[in-house]
């Protein structure tokens, strides 16, 4: 059996009727388009203050054996966390209330729709609202003379790849959210993964103990991935990358349509 075939949720997937649910979250998110919106900005004031003011101060950084401007060093990883902001939040707080307040998957269910169906169409949403994120970030890293390399455009992939990792995740821990106080545990976990995962400095000045923790987090890969294009300083190491966010993606897109079928369909 194959790795996929393992990791596929139990329900047959529909591509055209996940694509549905896709379409209902557009309908919805027209009259709300501030939402998404809004999600845009933390990272971008973030590179507008930090990147410009620290890299004022800084200059160069380490970074693939090359030297570095910060603000080139910096602006990949916040695109990154855009992508992460946007796929996580999506898969976390609009499903809690489909899920638990408003009762959406029940009358869902209630067509041809299955578990499979949701959970492909909910994370396929999460991963259009994280690819908003990034390739707007992306042309505001181009305007200010952020991007040093033409694989900068593989970048938009790398940040799809991300928005599956952290959407896949993000559902299936909140279908084991009972309360809307559960959610608190979302950015305590979200913080500490924006701020060190190698985000505003290199990697070398943490320590050895805490420097293999960071290399073991999910967004360190995805700001390694993503900045590695930016910069044009590639190594076979983005290949690990790639497959650890694979990998995150299927395990919690397959944990999501259990977790699904076993409250919807109990």
């Amino acid at each position: 059996m194959t790795l996929f075939a393992r990791l596929a949720p139990p329900a047959r997937l529909g591509g055209r009727r996940a694509g549905l649910l896709i379409e209902r979250n557009l309908l919805v998110y027209r009259r709300t388009w501030m939402v998404i919106v809004s999600g845009f900005f933390e990272p971008l004031l973030y590179l507008l203050s930090i990147g410009f003011g620290l890299g004022a101060l800084i200059g160069a950084v380490p970074f693939g054996g090359q030297q570095v401007p910060y603000t080139v060093f910096v602006a990949p990883a916040l695109m990154a966390s855009s992508a992460m902001n946007g796929a996580i939040y999506d898969s976390t707080m609009n499903v809690f209330y489909k899920l638990r307040e408003a009762k959406t998957y029940d009358a869902i269910l209630a067509t041809p729709i299955g578990v499979g169906d949701v959970a492909l169409g909910e994370i396929g949403w999460a991963l259009i609202r994280g690819a908003i994120y990034a390739t707007t970030f992306l042309l505001v890293m181009f305007v200010l003379g952020f991007v040093r390399s033409p694989l900068a455009i593989l970048a938009l992939p790398a940040a799809v790849l991300i928005g599956f990792a952290f959407a896949g995740a993000g559902m299936a821990a909140t279908t084991f959210m009972r309360t809307w106080q559960d959610m608190d545990m979302v950015q305590l976990v979200i913080l500490p993964l924006f701020l060190f995962s190698a985000t505003f400095y290199p990697l070398d000045t943490y320590p050895d103990a805490v420097r293999l923790l960071v290399q073991l987090t999910p967004l360190y890969h995805g700001v390694d991935l993503i900045r590695s294009l930016t910069t044009g300083i590639v190594s076979p190491v983005i290949l690990v990358h790639v497959a650890y966010l694979a990998i995150m993606g299927l395990i919690g897109l397959a944990i999501t349509s259990r977790r699904l079928e076993r409250l919807l369909l109990k």
